[in-house]
């Protein structure tokens, strides 16, 4: 806390402490485990679909879950806070010490390279709602 400047929003401080933190303790393997736990929480909020519904989207969430896992860690890391941990470009910056225009840039680049290669193994292992 003695580090907090005050009137400086408290959220992006915390969260690139705790970014700073993961990062040095080389967790990777943990990281892992809360992304698959964050993936598997989104579905877990849709109980009123019916259970093939459910059964798809987990099976999709999983095949997700496994290309992700195949990226390099700074795209995991940019992908996971923008879309599971939902949060804007501005926070992303402040939480990662960069600027707005860097985030823009990694995302795009960290998208193509999931796009990339899912569309390399999408033929072989598509996910099973993918036809309809």
């Amino acid at each position: 806390m003695p580090r907090f400047h005050d009137g400086a929003p408290f959220r992006p401080w915390l969260l690139r402490i705790v970014a700073n933190e993961a990062k040095n303790r080389g967790l990777a393997a943990g990281r892992q485990r809360r992304f698959a736990l964050a993936l598997a929480s989104t579905g877990a909020q849709q109980t009123a679909d019916p259970p093939e519904t459910a059964l798809i989207a987990a099976e999709e969430r999983a095949w997700l879950l496994a290309h992700l896992n195949r990226l390099r860690e700074e795209d995991r890391t940019i992908l996971t806070l923008r879309y599971i941990l939902e949060l804007p470009e501005a926070e992303i910056a402040a939480t990662l010490g960069v600027r707005r225009g860097t985030v823009k840039s990694r995302l795009h680049r960290a998208l193509g390279r999931l796009r990339t290669q899912v569309g390399d193994r999408a033929d072989a292992h598509p996910p099973r709602g993918a036809d309809a």
